[in-house]
């Protein structure tokens, strides 16, 4: 390829990433920082060599159809990929590639963060205070729910899943069971202070917490939906920091509602950054911005595996993160 190849960044990164695309590549940065919509990332994939998309941007099998692609990557910024249609990527012979392994420990303190916050009722005593309403100590003021020796559960025990476990077991005493499609060697699982369990309906049943680590997307969509939240114990938490279509937001609001469940931490929302009212109403949820990898550290590290990805794809080796 005769000069530099030409990149498009869909929203603002790490001023750090940022000088080093700058310097290595034609490089076009998105300075509004706005999602950008359909039309404008379907002229990017006709007009620039690589596009660097995040969670926030849409790449369904309709854009790669609008016309002649010059985008032959696209450099995820993050772990998850189910906002890219990855079988049109691959039918027009695009390269995708992720972030993994860099947002473990971030994303686990995330989770921690929701499950402490849910319990204790963070959220509300917070309003509460802020809005100048606390009428000092007593004894049954705003009570919630001890965490130390309750049991976790987790759906997905991958690098996030085990760090999480790691943090609850070993941190607040809690027994940890736990799901994953594969069998996890029972010594591996102990080294987080954790078991497996067949089912999801298992897990969900025995646990004072459920925590989600799975992939969003795919036979994952609405993997908690109404008939799974009755399994729960009345007391139980949800809490999601894996992808928004990983639960069936209107069947967790009624729960919510309902008392199917006592209360849920979320980081993540089917249609962000749009947040159902019904949600936004309720007392016994904290809500965050999808802040799972939001430190200096963990976005420059995201940043920096993007450009390793692309720095190898242009340089005719094989990106050591590709997905598709």
């Amino acid at each position: 390829m005769n000069g530099k190849p030409r990149i498009l960044v869909t929203r603002r990164w790490p001023d750090a990433v940022e000088r080093v695309l700058a310097e290595r590549f034609d490089a076009t940065f998105n300075t509004s920082d706005v999602a950008m919509d359909a039309k404008a990332l379907a002229e990017a994939l006709q007009s620039f060599d690589a596009v660097l998309p995040t969670v926030s941007d849409r790449l369904p099998a309709s854009l790669f159809e609008e016309g002649d692609l010059r985008t032959r990557i696209l450099g995820n910024f993050g772990v998850g990929y189910n906002h890219i249609d990855i079988a049109a990527a691959e039918h027009y012979g695009i390269t995708v590639t992720n972030t993994p392994g860099v947002l473990t420990d971030c994303t686990a303190d995330i989770a921690m963060s929701l499950l402490l916050s849910v319990a204790r009722r963070a959220g509300e005593g917070e309003r509460e205070v802020r809005a100048g309403q606390w009428t000092g100590w007593r004894p049954t003021h705003m009570i919630g729910t001890k965490v130390t020796g309750k049991t976790l559960g987790i759906i997905g025990f991958g690098r996030i899943g085990k760090a999480m476990a790691k943090r609850c077991h070993f941190g607040f005493d809690m027994d940890v069971v736990f799901y994953n499609r594969s069998k996890i060697d029972p010594v591996e699982a102990a080294r987080y202070g954790a078991r497996q369990l067949d089912t999801v309906e298992d897990v969900l049943a025995a646990a004072d917490f459920v925590s989600l680590h799975c992939p969003g997307g795919g036979e994952n969509r609405y993997l908690i939906n109404a008939q799974r939240l009755a399994v729960m114990k009345p007391g139980a938490y949800l809490i999601n920091t894996a992808r928004g279509d990983v639960v069936d937001e209107t069947a967790l609001v009624t729960a919510l509602e309902t008392g199917t469940i006592r209360g849920a931490g979320l980081d993540v929302f089917e249609a962000e950054p749009n947040v159902p009212e019904r949600l936004r109403a309720l007392e016994n949820v904290v809500l965050l911005p999808h802040l799972g990898s939001a430190t200096e550290e963990t976005r420059t590290a995201m940043g920096m595996k993007v450009v390793e990805n692309i720095t190898a794809f242009f340089e005719g080796r094989e990106p050591p993160d590709k997905v598709a």
